[in-house]
């Protein structure tokens, strides 16, 4: 699974959905696996729009990365940063989560992640 993924990933018991502690989930016990991908500067500059960036922080300091500019680099900035973008490319496209799980802050429930596929089946008494 993608660190890039859990942007866009919130709980999914039905408690939560009203709570914004549901977002983002929170990485525990991760094992991280790194790809090498071969840098794709205009794909990262389409996706700053849609990354929430603050929850970004959040997970690449959860994760041990180091700690992101308060504030999302703009298309410019990027372009003319190679350092900027092969962090944010290694960061977002090339990290992986293989094993571990990802925690709610709302419920405090668990979702397992195994072989890099991150299991969001909930047991009835969630749904």
């Amino acid at each position: 699974m993608k660190v890039l993924s859990l942007n866009f990933l919130s709980c999914a018991v039905k408690g939560c959905k009203s709570s914004s502690d549901s977002y983002p989930l929170h990485p525990k016990d991760a094992e991280l696996v790194q790809d090498d991908i071969e840098v794709n500067a205009q794909l990262l500059i389409n996706l700053l729009p849609r990354i929430d960036w603050t929850a970004l922080t959040t997970t690449a300091t959860e994760l041990g990365f180091p700690a992101l500019p308060p504030q999302a680099p703009t298309p410019e900035e990027l372009e003319a940063d190679e350092a900027k973008l092969k962090d944010l490319h290694h960061l977002l496209m090339e990290t992986q989560i293989m094993e571990g799980k990802l925690v709610c802050a709302s419920c405090g429930h668990e979702y397992a992640v195994r072989e890099g596929i991150a299991n969001f089946l909930l047991p009835s008494h969630l749904v």
